[in-house]
């Protein structure tokens, strides 16, 4: 209830909630008033001329009549019971609008301790690698399973349940990183996350100027390129773009700016796409998990990646 921007709701849905209760209880004791002189017994009468239980007038089939006899004692007392249990539930649990209950109970604090609870359980799991070096985990294969799950769970939605990555998105398999591929580096970026921007540089170089910067990249690169049109890029990008990508094109990790000298390409290599992302810039962000995931899953995870283009030569086996 404490979504609500106005106080009236809570005492509205807690006026319903009571309301209810006490309207059950009229109910119960209204239709268990019969005709004076009706039998008072916890037994329906028979229907016979004596019988003493109140008529309603309802006749089915020339001779089915409908009576309305006293409710069992048993059945009433159930039906009491059942309100009193209502209004001692409401009492020690949230239900009467902004009323939090006797016992402090909240649906977010109960999966909080489930999540608790499921991590206990899990120490045992993440334990033994703990204290293991990531190369070492990320050469065991229970480790890896483990961490291939925790990535379809986490990382696939972006980076494709292969790891190989989509337009924007980076392909993890190969050994060409924006920021390091070092498992500490690996462990900053799926803990702290990452945000990676380049500017637009509409306002300084128009569309042929970027057109020619964009045959100069693709010749950096070993594409088929314009070599007029390439030399008149070239000391535009030396002016502009060396700051981030160097004077060689081939990037500064520290700063997330991609290597333009290599075949992997973030957002295309068409001279469109090369253009497109002069004049309009790229923010590409990867989210912080250390808030959803524990350091032991971030370690499991690390090692899963690190691993996806680690020179197997580079894994020791975890007993060295």
């Amino acid at each position: 209830m404490s979504d609500f921007i106005s106080d009236f709701w809570g005492y509205y849905i807690g006026a319903i909630a009571l309301g209810g209760i006490v309207w059950c209880v009229w109910l119960l004791f209204s239709q268990t008033r019969v005709a004076k002189g009706a039998a008072a017994s916890d037994v329906a009468p028979a229907v016979d001329a004596g019988a003493q239980a109140h008529d309603t007038g309802h006749v089915w089939d020339d001779d089915l009549r409908e009576l309305n006899n006293p409710l069992p004692r048993w059945w009433m007392w159930m039906f009491l019971l059942s309100c009193v249990f209502a209004l001692g539930y409401l009492l020690l649990y949230p239900g009467l609008g902004a009323y939090r209950g006797m016992l402090g109970f909240t649906s977010r604090g109960e999966l909080a301790e489930q999540r608790r609870a499921a991590l206990r359980g899990q120490q045992a799991v993440y334990g033994k690698y703990m204290d293991l070096k990531i190369e070492q985990v990320a050469a065991d294969p229970e480790a890896r399973e483990i961490g291939q799950r925790l990535f379809l769970n986490y990382c696939a939605q972006c980076h494709g349940s292969d790891a190989r990555g989509s337009r924007g998105f980076p392909d993890l398999t190969d050994r060409d990183w924006l920021h390091g591929g070092d498992p500490a580096v690996i462990m900053q970026s799926i803990a702290k996350g990452r945000h990676g921007v380049m500017p637009s540089f509409a306002a300084v170089i128009d569309e042929k100027g970027a057109g020619d910067v964009a045959q100069y990249v693709r010749s950096l690169s070993g594409l088929a390129f314009n070599p007029i049109r390439a030399a008149r890029g070239e000391p535009v990008f030396k002016s502009t773009c060396v700051a981030c990508h160097g004077g060689t094109g081939k990037g500064n990790q520290a700063l997330g700016a991609p290597n333009l000298t290599d075949k992997v390409w973030l957002h295309g290599s068409s001279e469109a796409q090369i253009v497109k992302a002069i004049l309009q810039g790229h923010d590409n962000r990867m989210p912080a998990h250390e808030d959803i995931l524990t350091p032991e899953r971030i370690r499991m995870l690390t090692a899963y990646v690190w691993g996806l283009s680690a020179d197997s030569t580079a894994m020791p086996a975890a007993g060295q």
